[in-house]
């Protein structure tokens, strides 16, 4: 795939702190920033709180490396009831280069809840 889908919902830099002693970013890093990526994204069309439900098999197709911006992009492609389907990708910005490589993307279902946490209606798209 050449060309990111979705919505940029976030970047951030990839830093040593967020890294393996070869330079190598942790995929965990990367995966809670898709999540930080969906909850915005979620809550901004829900209008309030949303709670991660579930999130679908992950691969990863490529390193991130210390230095690389993480760019996140998120489509919302399905409303239920209570809950979201995003799919989301994460891209690599490679250090001083306007190379750009997929790096893994995931499903995530995002479920609005109340004050209580009880999950509420969903506006459709």
């Amino acid at each position: 795939m050449d060309q990111p889908r979705g919505e940029l919902t976030l970047r951030t830099f990839a830093m040593p702190a967020d890294a393996n002693a070869a330079g190598d970013i942790f995929g965990g890093w990367v995966m809670a920033q898709m999540d930080l990526a969906c909850g915005m994204r979620a809550a901004e069309h829900a209008g309030g709180r949303v709670v991660t439900a579930a999130v679908n098999e992950m691969s990863f197709q490529k390193p991130m490396k210390i230095g690389d911006t993480l760019c996140v992009y998120t489509d919302i492609e399905r409303i239920g009831r209570t809950s979201m389907t995003l799919r989301v990708e994460a891209w690599a910005r490679r250090y001083l280069s306007p190379t750009r490589e997929m790096v893994t993307f995931a499903t995530f279902v995002m479920v609005a809840v109340d004050e209580a946490g009880r999950p509420k209606p969903v506006p459709p798209l």
